[in-house]
């Protein structure tokens, strides 16, 4: 398990981390102890086959289902210490979502549906807008944000998907199969805004079952059985300079 530099405070730290499921006969030990330790500005991809425990990982780590036993440290904050209100809190502020089906609102533009977790977060309109349109323009959308999503392609809702993830500067950028329903065009331009993020600084993590996009970050973990069973780092990770428009 990589351990952060002197000085820097991990914005993930998982202590023995369990997830079961069920009682009796029916219990399924979804994570079986799982250490793990993501330094600021990590780029991490996590593997594995179908069961393997990378989705229960993923919810755990989005904050989206407690873990049973062990502990969790999301940007120094102890998850299983805040309530329910608290907890919307640290997700929207700390953790930026990338789904595989984009969830995108069909009946907001492009600038509305990135705007949208910034109303969650009490921000004034104006700023919300200015953010929104510096996202877009990250992710090379400046003059699609007027777009409706059925006026978008695939990649290009995805893109939209990230900059509404970036929008309330999380302390994570996690990403959930981000390129399984893109065609190798997007896909190559969805990775390389990714890339860039990370060589700006911007913390990912990000489930694949796709080697290709593994490879493009900096460390490679294998989940077998709830646990984390083998770890690659990655030197020649790439990091791309300009953005597909």
């Amino acid at each position: 398990m990589s351990q952060p530099a002197p000085g820097i405070r991990p914005v993930i730290e998982l202590r023995g981390v369990r997830k079961t499921y069920g009682k009796g006969e029916a219990t399924v030990h979804a994570l079986a102890g799982v250490d793990l330790i993501v330094p600021t500005g990590d780029y991490v991809a996590i593997m594995g086959a179908s069961g393997s425990g990378k989705s229960t990982l993923l919810n755990i780590v989005g904050c989206l289902d407690p873990a049973t036993e062990g502990e969790y440290f999301l940007d120094g904050v102890n998850v299983a210490e805040q309530r329910p209100k608290q907890l919307a809190r640290v997700r929207n502020h700390k953790i930026g979502f990338v789904f595989q089906s984009f969830n995108l609102i069909p009946r907001f533009n492009a600038l509305s549906n990135v705007e949208l977790p910034m109303s969650y977060a009490g921000l004034r309109k104006g700023e919300r807008r200015r953010r929104a349109l510096s996202a877009l323009a990250t992710v090379g959308l400046a003059d699609r944000v007027k777009h409706l999503p059925t006026e978008l392609s695939g990649g290009q809702q995805q893109r939209v998907a990230i900059a509404r993830a970036l929008v309330t500067e999380p302390a994570l950028l996690l990403a959930d199969e981000p390129t399984g329903n893109l065609d190798s065009k997007s896909t190559a331009e969805v990775l390389a805004i990714l890339d860039n993020l990370n060589a700006a600084g911007r913390t990912i993590v990000i489930i694949t079952h796709e080697r290709d996009v593994a490879e493009h970050a900096r460390r490679v973990l294998h989940m077998v059985d709830g646990k984390i069973v083998h770890e690659e780092h990655n030197n020649s990770a790439r990091h791309a300079v300009g953005v597909a428009r």
